[in-house]
């Protein structure tokens, strides 16, 4: 009779490591690969909370994978960041974009450039990313250890204890690479960090309004404000079941992370679709429109490049009926017309989780972090890499860069 002899686990118990980086996503691999490049003696572990590691790279920029932007000077590219922009000069000018395009073809991943300066690999796919790092892990022994959550840091006089649900090991230095996890920002507050609370940074907003009723999937490109605030973006806007997205939206909900989050996500907003076209601007256009058309109707032909069915809406919300021909347009259907277009005010009730970009503001206080090297000020041998930081970006590659930045960061010092 055969006997079947079960597997026995592996037992890492009092494992040492020299670095042990917490996190087994993009900036946790990409330092790690670093480390070791640099200095291959050194033993090196990623420990994973789940089960599967780069599950955001897997699902970022619609499976494609947003790696950076081709945004190449570090003055520029800090303004992108609605935090950490001051923190991030200092890092941008010792890795930037450009170093990251450099740094993924050495490793056999060509990257290129869309029109609206996000880059992809060229072959429009993730796995690309993920496996060229589970390549170099695997080629620099690199241990990764899934379904290791880390329960304790503890610091003895000569090292550091981690503990995990599975075994308990040692190191000398610690990459905190866990993102927006907040069993790890309550772990670290209780060694003496500060975090900032953590709030949404990149939502789409709830809106119910006749005038966007049924026209899912249209875009325009616009610009929208924040009734009784300074909060302002401009860009794509896309009309989704629940209301509107797109990286205008975005890009507000980035800049207005907080105060959004105060507000409850209860507020009103000015949409221009003609983006920054002003109502004179409109009134002039139109006159013209008036006279070149005065047999059509208004709702049936749509104008500045608008998608016909949001066109015919606007002008339904302007009082303006479907029978009306722009000869017989009077001057109030015209302001009221121009109004929808260009200050269309829409309520905001809640937001929704922006799927591929879930992005956090908030984190460890950016005061105790020394940014030439992305040590804990607080911690000695304590490093820091990623979304674990009170930094976050609007979407296109940029969030991605920063974690390529900081893990480029840690290595160079880690092996110093």
């Amino acid at each position: 009779m055969l006997k079947i002899i079960p597997l026995q686990k592996k037992n890492h118990l009092n494992s040492k490591y020299d670095i042990i980086i917490i996190g087994g996503g993009a900036a946790g691999f990409f330092t790690a690969i670093n480390i070791v490049e640099k200095n291959p003696n050194l033993k090196v572990a990623i420990f994973e909370r789940g089960k599967s590691v780069l599950e955001k790279v897997r699902i970022s920029g619609g499976g494609r994978c947003n790696v950076t932007h081709a945004c190449f000077v570090p003055n520029d590219l800090v303004k992108f960041y609605p935090r950490g922009e001051r923190e991030l000069k200092g890092p941008f000018n010792q890795f930037c974009s450009g170093d990251t395009i450099e740094w993924f073809e050495k490793h056999g991943v060509e990257l290129k450039i869309e029109d609206d300066g996000r880059m992809f690999p060229v072959s429009n796919s993730s796995q690309t990313i993920i496996d060229c790092f589970q390549e170099a892990v695997k080629k620099l022994k690199i241990d990764v250890l899934t379904n290791h959550s880390v329960q304790e840091l503890y610091k003895t006089e000569t090292h550091w204890k981690v503990t995990t649900t599975q075994e308990v090991f040692t190191c000398e230095k610690i990459v905190m690479a866990s993102g927006s996890n907040p069993k790890m920002w309550e772990l670290l507050q209780n060694l003496g960090h500060s975090v900032i609370e953590p709030v949404p940074s990149l939502f789409t907003f709830n809106i119910k309004d006749p005038r966007i009723k049924d026209l899912m999937g249209l875009s325009a490109v616009a610009s929208v404000k924040v009734k009784k605030s300074k909060l302002e973006a401009s860009g794509p806007l896309l009309i989704t079941h629940w209301g509107m997205s797109g990286p205008g939206i975005l890009r507000l909900s980035a800049w207005g992370a907080r105060e959004l989050a105060e507000k409850k996500y209860q507020f009103a907003i000015q949409v221009n679709w003609l983006n920054e076209t002003t109502f004179d601007e409109v009134l002039d256009l139109l006159k013209d429109i008036k006279e070149e058309n005065a047999k059509k109707l208004v709702s049936k032909y749509a104008h500045f490049e608008l998608p016909k069915r949001l066109w015919e809406n606007l002008v339904k919300a302007a009082g303006i009926s479907e029978e009306i021909k722009w000869a017989d347009i009077n001057k109030k259907q015209l302001n009221s017309l121009i109004e929808q277009l260009t200050n269309g005010e829409f309520h905001v009730n809640g937001k929704s989780t922006f799927k591929e970009e879930f992005v956090t503001a908030g984190g460890i206080d950016l005061k105790e972090v020394n940014f030439k090297t992305m040590e804990s000020k607080i911690l000695p041998n304590v490093y820091f890499a990623g979304e674990i930081l009170n930094i976050d970006a609007i979407t296109g590659g940029f969030n991605f860069q920063n974690a390529w930045t900081g893990g480029f960061i840690v290595a160079e010092n880690i092996v110093k």
